[in-house]
């Protein structure tokens, strides 16, 4: 019986050399990861139309009436501008509204608002800046403080007096947002 309480302590003691000497080995490395991303700018731009409502040729006079442009960039981007083009039925650089005939066309215009603030209103008929495609005579938009949208109004205007058929005139103007 000795014998086996000799080998029982023997197994016992080895057991608990191994599991000593095993946790002695354990050890732990570490490293870091690193990460990163990066923001660009970007925009989105959405419309609403200019509904210029009913013209009368004969008794009628200027006729104004307000869309919108709505642009939403990357926070703190910068050069910003909304221009829009000269439209589908342009002719030497004057928007025109197309009637059914190729030969009714009712010309208007497209006017900045007063200011570059988001909201600002129209200005008095014949007043303002022509509003274009081209960075020197498009909307210059300030530098965003959120990604919210901002809405700014499109001034249109059609002139009293132009001789025109009975018919429905429309035209399409692309606007775009330069980042």
């Amino acid at each position: 019986m000795q014998k086996r309480i000799s080998n029982l302590s023997r197994l016992l003691v080895l057991a608990s050399t191994l599991t000593a000497a095993g946790w002695a080995q354990a050890a732990t490395a570490t490293a870091t990861i690193g990460l990163s991303a990066t923001v660009t700018s970007n925009c989105t731009i959405s419309t609403a139309p200019v509904p210029f409502g009913a013209y009368d040729p004969i008794l009628g006079s200027n006729i104004t009436a307000e869309g919108s442009v709505t642009v939403a960039c990357t926070r703190n981007a910068t050069g910003l501008w909304v221009g829009l083009d000269t439209g589908a039925n342009a002719v030497g650089g004057v928007r025109k509204l197309l009637g059914a005939a190729a030969s009714d066309k009712l010309e208007y215009s497209i006017m900045q608002p007063v200011t570059s603030a988001v909201g600002a209103a129209c200005p008095a008929y014949s007043a303002g800046t022509a509003w274009s495609s081209t960075s020197g005579t498009a909307l210059q938009l300030t530098v965003p403080t959120t990604k919210a949208a901002r809405t700014y109004k499109v001034c249109g205007q059609i002139a009293q007096g132009q001789d025109m058929s009975v018919d429905s005139y429309s035209d399409t103007v692309t606007a775009s947002i330069n980042f």
